[in-house]
């Protein structure tokens, strides 16, 4: 398993990661909640916990169920996904890189001894410290950036400008309970439309625009939690591809695994 990249999380933003990881020839797993709650489902590789098998682009995720199964979807080129919040199967096969992907703003548990190289993208971790290096997330200058000691940028909690609209793009919550989504990714909408119901509360666009994201129908959500996105440019394949900053991330990711790969490489030929 030296050529093996586990990542924990697999949402929209990890996915972008994930795909260039593949595509550069390592072996990779992802490690995931039983339910995850992603907003863009269309291009998030969590979404195979729900659907079995999914198709993100020029590659494919499997859900699997044990290390049969991670066996079996690397013969069958698919990508696996496996319940596992705690990290069991990083100390079972030892893998080169562990990247946490979660985007927690904040360390769910992962360490530098758990890997030869550990990576973590965005705030919560510090380079040098509980992991190896840390990847900048927050759009801007410094996106993508990697920061080799000390901290990305803190949380804004502001989200991303598109075409002058910021918290206005952003579906949240207005209660406790299950949702029922009426207006699903690639629905064209207006301002004022309501887009779903959290135990009979309305949710509202904020503007003209596209559903980009929207957590899957039946979910438990919590008040206030981010729930889905609608974005100002009506552009239907927005949808179903990955976003330009998970890309930038994940050519960061990649870089960043093939320095570290080439130090420990170069440390050991010159013992």
């Amino acid at each position: 398993m030296n050529d093996l990249v586990i990542f924990r999380g697999g949402g929209d933003v990890a996915t972008g990661s994930i795909q260039k990881v593949y595509r550069a020839g390592f072996k990779v797993l992802i490690l995931e909640k039983e339910k995850p709650l992603c907003i863009r489902r269309t291009v998030a590789c969590a979404s195979a916990m729900f659907e079995g098998e999914i198709q993100i682009e020029d590659f494919k995720v499997k859900r699997v169920y044990d290390y049969e199964g991670i066996e079996k979807a690397f013969k069958e080129d698919f990508i696996p996904i496996i319940a596992d919040e705690k990290g069991v199967y990083i100390e079972k096969l030892k893998p080169l890189v562990v990247v946490d992907g979660i985007l927690a703003k904040k360390n769910l548990g992962t360490t530098k001894d758990m890997a030869p190289i550990t990576i973590g993208l965005g705030p919560g971790f510090t380079a040098g410290e509980d992991v190896d290096l840390v990847i900048e997330t927050n759009r801007g200058h410094n996106l993508a950036r990697l920061i080799f000691e000390g901290k990305p940028e803190e949380n804004t909690g502001i989200p991303g400008n598109i075409q002058g609209f910021t918290s206005q793009r952003i579906l949240r919550a207005p209660a406790s309970g299950k949702i029922k989504v009426i207006e699903d990714i690639g629905s064209v909408v207006k301002k004022d439309q309501v887009l779903a119901l959290v135990e009979g509360k309305v949710v509202k666009a904020g503007l003209d625009g596209m559903v980009r994201g929207m957590i899957k129908d039946g979910s438990e959500v919590s008040l206030g939690l981010k729930i889905g996105d609608v974005d100002p440019r009506v552009v239907k394949e927005n949808a179903i591809t990955i976003s330009d900053k998970a890309r930038a991330i994940g050519g960061g990711v990649l870089e960043a695994i093939l320095i570290l790969k080439r130090r420990i490489e170069n440390a050991g030929r010159n013992s």
